[in-house]
C-alpha cells in the first residue's frame, strides 16, 4: 500500500507510470529535454515483483531485423552516455556466443555489419577451445560488442540520472486509474492523490492490461512467470570466479523442434555468468501464465529438471546439482515485437517479451519522442498490429 504521506497531487507536464527499466529510461530522456517529469513506481526500491530486477541481462546484438539492429547500435551509445553521467559501470562487453540450428545467423551478421557492430563465425572446436565452459552445437556466431548488463544497477542509474536533471522520482505510489480528457490532458488517480498532466507514459509491465485495458485497445499481452536459475561453477575457487566475470561470454542456444535430440527442450536457451551468483540459464518464454498480483515465485518442477538436464549436457563449466532458482515476469505480444505508441495523451510502452532490456535507453528515447510530439515509433511497434 502507498504511504499516505506520499502526496503526489497536482499538475505536471508528463507523468511516467511504472519505474522499471523502461519507465526510468523514459523519465531520463524526458528530463534531458528539460521537461517536468513525475515518475511513479508502485513498489519500493529493489523490489522483485516485475521484470527489471536482478544482477544480469544479456546485451545480445544478434538481430537480423534492421529496426532492432539500429536500435541496438543506439542503445550501446546511450548505455555508455548513462555510464558517463552516473559514473556507474553497467555494461561489461564479455561478448555473446549464439549457436545451434538457426537459419538467421547469416542475416544477423549482415545486419550487424550495416550498423557498425561486429560479428564473426567460429567453428564449434575453436569456440570450445576458447570457452571450455560451454559445449557448442554447430557453427558459432560470436558478437564481441555484446555483453552483460547489471539490471539492478541500470535501473538505479536511470532514476538517479533522471532525478539529477530535475525529475521527481517516487516509489510506493500505486496508480489506480488513468483517464484521458480528450487529446490534451490526462488524469492519474493514485492511492494518495490525483495528478493532472499533459501526457502520461505508461510502462507498467505485467500490470499494463489492468491499468489500461478499459482505456486503450491493447493487443493481447500474455504475462508469464519465468524461472531461470543460477548454477554454481564447477570450479568454485575464487580465481575461477574472478576469471569467469570477464571471460565467460553470454550465450543463446537455438534448437530444431523436429530434431529428437531436443525432445525435452521447452524453447531456446539463454544465459550468462552473473558475478557472485553463478551461471544463469533459462528457457525463453516457457513459463506458466500468471496474474502478476498472485504469483507464487516457485519453479515448475519439470521445467527445472529439464533445465538442469540442459546444464548437464551443454554447460560443462556449471554444476547442475548446485543451483538457486530465480523468478521474473515476461509480458509478451503474439509476435514478440514491442508496443510503443500513443493514443491521445497516453503513451504506451509494453510487451517487451523477455528480450527488451538491452534496448532500454533506446526505448526510453522513443517513448520520450512520442510524449513530446518529436516523432512516431517504428511501424513495427504500433498498437494496430
Amino acid at each position: 500500500m502507498s504511504d499516505p504521506s506520499n502526496d503526489v497531487s497536482g499538475d505536471v507536464d508528463i507523468v511516467v507510470i511504472g519505474g522499471g527499466a523502461m519507465g526510468s529510461a523514459a523519465a531520463w530522456q524526458l528530463a534531458r529535454r528539460g521537461r517536468s517529469v513525475l515518475l511513479l513506481e508502485r513498489f519500493e526500491v529493489g523490489h522483485v515483483f516485475g521484470a527489471s530486477h536482478g544482477r544480469s541481462r544479456n546485451f545480445n546484438t544478434a538481430y537480423s531485423d534492421p529496426v532492432y539492429a539500429e536500435m541496438l547500435a543506439e542503445a550501446l551509445r546511450l548505455w555508455r552516455e548513462l555510464e558517463h553521467q552516473t559514473g556507474q559501470l553497467l555494461l561489461t562487453q564479455v561478448g555473446i556466443v549464439n549457436h545451434g540450428p538457426n537459419p538467421e545467423f547469416d542475416r544477423v551478421a549482415a545486419a550487424l555489419e550495416r550498423v557498425g557492430l561486429s560479428a564473426a563465425f567460429l567453428s564449434p572446436e575453436a569456440a570450445s577451445e576458447r570457452w571450455p565452459g560451454i559445449r557448442f552445437d554447430g557453427r558459432v556466431l560470436y558478437s564481441p560488442d555484446s555483453g552483460r548488463l547489471d539490471a539492478d544497477a541500470a535501473v538505479a542509474a536511470l532514476q538517479a540520472a533522471a532525478a539529477a536533471l530535475g525529475a521527481d522520482v517516487r516509489h510506493g505510489v500505486r496508480v489506480t486509474d488513468i483517464a484521458s480528457s480528450g487529446d490534451r490532458r490526462v488524469r492519474v488517480t493514485t492511492e494518495s492523490g490525483v495528478v493532472h498532466a499533459r501526457r502520461a507514459v505508461v510502462t507498467a509491465g505485467a500490470w499494463t492490461e489492468k491499468l489500461l485495458g478499459r482505456t486503450v485497445r491493447l493487443p493481447r499481452l500474455r504475462v508469464t512467470q519465468e524461472q531461470p536459475a543460477h548454477f554454481a561453477l564447477r570450479d568454485a575457487s575464487a580465481a575461477a570466479s574472478a576469471a569467469a566475470a570477464t571471460t565467460w561470454p553470454g550465450f543463446n542456444h537455438s534448437y530444431d523442434r523436429a530434431d529428437p535430440r531436443y525432445g525435452y527442450w521447452r524453447s531456446p536457451i539463454y544465459g550468462m555468468y552473473t558475478p557472485g551468483l553463478g551461471v544463469k540459464a533459462g528457457w525463453h518464454g516457457a513459463g506458466p501464465e500468471v496474474d502478476p498480483d498472485r504469483r507464487d515465485f516457485l519453479p515448475e518442477p519439470q521445467q527445472l529438471d529439464d533445465l538442469r538436464r540442459y546444464v548437464e549436457e551443454w554447460l560443462p563449466g556449471a554444476d547442475p546439482d548446485r543451483f538457486d532458482p530465480i523468478s521474473c515476469t515476461y509480458t509478451s505480444t503474439s509476435d514478440e515485437n514491442f508496443v510503443l505508441d500513443r493514443v491521445g495523451p497516453i503513451v504506451v510502452g509494453a510487451g517487451f517479451s523477455g528480450h527488451g532490456f538491452k534496448f532500454t535507453p533506446t526505448v526510453g528515447r522513443i517513448l520520450a519522442d512520442l510524449a513530446t510530439d518529436a516523432g512516431p515509433a517504428p511501424q513495427l511497434f504500433r498498437l494496430a498490429r
